[in-house]
């Protein structure tokens, strides 16, 4: 099973097909200390528009993390794994707050997930701006 690197807005089929499969997955971003602070999840991978998706409360460390990187965004990745097939998306992560955006990440989750998320006022998206996809399958 080799390990690959492709295109994140032209992945190849089994890729993408992994990356619509129910999955909980990680996001790691960088503390200001620059250690790595990593937590469980739920991604979408729109390689159409070049972005990966996690939708989060707006007083996450996460969010802290992606917003104390200033407006150029926070280098960060996702990671799912299954046994020894593996996928990673790494970009440039930014917070958006504007509602049509919140929604279509609730749209995307509720899709891969199979579950509608709960409600949330304070919900935000983290979006990744993607510049590289790795993985085993």
């Amino acid at each position: 099973m080799p390990t690959y690197s492709q295109d994140p807005a032209a992945p190849d089929e089994p890729y993408l097909a992994f990356w619509r499969e129910r999955h909980l997955c990680t996001l790691t971003t960088l503390r200001p200390d620059g250690s790595p602070h990593v937590v469980p999840v739920g991604v979408t991978y729109d390689p159409g528009a070049r972005l990966a998706r996690v939708i989060t409360n707006k007083t996450s460390a996460k969010v802290s993390h992606v917003l104390a990187a200033g407006p150029e965004g926070a280098r960060v990745a996702v990671c799912q794994v299954d046994g020894r097939r593996w996928a990673t998306l790494e970009g440039r992560a930014q917070v958006r707050t504007e509602p049509e955006r919140v929604t279509e990440a609730e749209r995307r989750y509720a899709e891969r997930y199979h579950r509608e998320p709960g409600e949330n006022p304070s919900r935000v998206v983290i979006e990744i701006t993607l510049e590289r996809a790795l993985g085993r399958g």
